[in-house]
């Protein structure tokens, strides 16, 4: 009974990066669905439907999340690589993603015991009536089953410190291009509904066919997974009507991303600060200097926290004035803008995470401050209560959100950049909030340095690909240590930047290419509404309850 859920957890974590299976997706639940869903009755067995939904989550997150314990062992050991930092950061790290793991967990045990309460099927009516009650009971079954997970996912995005949505089964499915086109009409939760709601028939065809093999049953139809399968057909034409459909007429932006590859125990005791400096001075040069009276970049792109000083820095160690002067030498060479990633300070007090876009010196500039900060990376939620007050001194630099969410303008070519930092390029609801009916461009600068060499990086940018096909505006990903990447509106990655003999992003680098911005910005389903779909489905969960609660009283 134990270990049916631990399998299927384990399978999930496949299609996930660093094995990217495009199979895991759909055949995951079974084993799940078998303590869940079971053919006949366990005599003196409980089934105790929200642990065994618990140890699937758990034994899925645990390792598919594996890189959340070296944030630790960075902040507080300095680790560069996997080598032991001390029994504090390293007992820290692993605290940090069991705690992580655990709690994400929750909502696969949230689901489950829904699942086996409200949406199981009766097996008479499943296996012996007549096939059309039994193919609707069935797809009443499977339906509401999809439903719970989609508002599950939904949960997880929003609740407990502000979510946290990573991973889930539309994110799963990213390397089939014609299925994750649909997130343009119900987001990447909405994909979620599909692989459960399949799975769920293609159980209950397997369990009428095996009950009807050993004479227990009567009903042998298959209609309610050949709709499954029709569903899928659909979803499957409008994603390849939309990736073969013309392409719209758009605006050339000439882009350069700069990837420094910067350790962050390097970045924080400074002793690479001069050769930063130069690099980065060197890269924004070599495209931005104008030639003939010419420049052959629009716009480069520096990625969070790229600075080695933040910008508004006022202290001993820079000369008076040194990125006024850095910037207007540097802006001077070319027509050209710059955007990058530092921190800017009202006050002692108050500081927040913020984009900077300048064009022709460093007077000239906008700002965007960081409106969803990171829980216990950029702030300490409930930090007067224990047992998060004793983490206090960790984040006495903590920050402040931003208040406003306008993109910024590139003024040439005329295009509004939608400017995401760090994980907010993860965080659709706050991503669409952007969209103006204006040609616009995504940019997302990232620092995820935090988690070293690991697959984080690559599992950053496959949950971030889906706001290019949700809000159908293409990316651009300018990163420290990777991935640095262009992604078009259909999600498809179009060109990253890694070495050429291993495939690794993590260099230092530049990534020149073109981003071709639509010049009519077409406002889609899920720009327009958010998370519709998941909500509805959220609520058709809640009124079942409420309807099976009060029936059970009566």
């Amino acid at each position: 009974m134990f270990i049916a859920p631990l399998l299927s957890g384990v399978i999930l974590m496949f299609a996930f990066p660093g094995w990217n299976s495009n199979l895991a997706v759909w055949l995951w639940l079974f084993p799940l669905l078998a303590v869940l869903w079971p053919w006949k009755n366990f005599d003196g067995v409980k089934v105790r439907p929200f642990w065994r939904g618990y140890l699937a989550g758990f034994a899925f997150f645990l390792p598919n999340l594996k890189w959340v314990h070296h944030s630790a062992r960075v902040r507080l050991g300095g680790a560069v690589d996997d080598t032991w930092v001390g029994l504090g950061p390293e007992l820290l790290g692993l605290g940090a993603l069991i705690g992580l793991a655990g709690y994400c967990a929750v909502y696969f045990g949230l689901w489950a015991w829904f699942t086996h309460r409200f949406a199981r099927p009766n097996m008479t009516t499943l296996t012996k009536d007549a096939w059309w009650p039994s193919t609707l009971h069935s797809l009443a079954c499977s339906f509401l089953a999809a439903a719970a997970w989609v508002a599950c996912e939904w949960l997880r995005s929003t609740t407990v410190f502000t979510g946290f949505g990573w991973n889930g089964l539309g994110v799963a499915m990213h390397g089939n291009l014609p299925l994750i086109q649909a997130a343009d009409l119900v987001g990447v939760f909405g994909l979620s509904f599909l692989p459960v709601f399949v799975a769920c028939t293609a159980w209950n065809t397997l369990t009428r066919l095996i009950t009807a093999y050993r004479g227990d049953g009567t009903c042998k139809t298959r209609l309610d997974f050949t709709v499954a399968l029709i569903l899928m057909l659909c979803t499957a034409g409008y994603g390849m009507l939309k990736l073969t459909e013309k392409e719209p007429d758009s605006i050339t932006v000439r882009t350069v991303l700069v990837q420094p590859n910067v350790a962050l125990v390097d970045a924080a005791t400074g002793r690479l600060a001069e050769q930063t400096y130069q690099h980065l001075d060197q890269f924004t040069r070599m495209y931005g200097t104008a030639k003939e009276g010419k420049t052959s970049t629009d716009l480069i792109i520096w990625p969070e926290s790229s600075l080695p000083i933040h910008l508004d820095y006022k202290g001993p160690i820079l000369p008076e004035d040194y990125h006024k002067n850095y910037l207007d030498d540097m802006l001077h060479a070319g027509d050209f803008s710059l955007l990058f990633g530092t921190e800017l300070f009202e006050s002692d007090e108050i500081g927040h995470v913020s984009a900077v876009l300048f064009r022709g010196n460093s007077a000239h500039r906008q700002d965007y401050n960081k409106v969803h900060l990171v829980p216990f990376g950029e702030y300490l939620p409930l930090k007067d209560i224990p047992p998060f007050s004793l983490f206090r001194s960790m984040f006495e630099g903590a920050f402040t959100p931003g208040d406003k969410i306008e993109p910024l303008l590139l003024e040439q070519p005329q295009v509004q950049i939608i400017p995401l930092i760090c994980f907010e390029d993860t965080v659709g609801s706050l991503a669409r909030r952007f969209v103006r009916g204006a040609p616009q461009m995504i940019v997302n600068i990232t620092n995820d340095g935090w988690f070293l060499q690991s697959e984080e990086p690559e599992v950053h940018m496959t949950n971030a690909l889906f706001r290019a096909i949700e809000l159908r505006r293409p990316m651009v990903r300018a990163t420290n240590t990777g991935v640095s990447c262009f992604i078009d509106t259909c999600g498809r990655v179009t060109a990253k930047l890694s070495d050429p003999d291993t495939g690794l992003s993590f260099i230092e680098g530049t990534l020149p290419g073109e981003v071709k911005v639509p010049r009519v910005g077409h406002i889609t389903l899920y720009a327009r509404f958010g998370d519709w779909f998941a909500l509805t489905l959220l609520g058709i969960c809640v009124v079942v309850w409420l309807i099976r609660r009060k029936g059970l009283r009566a």
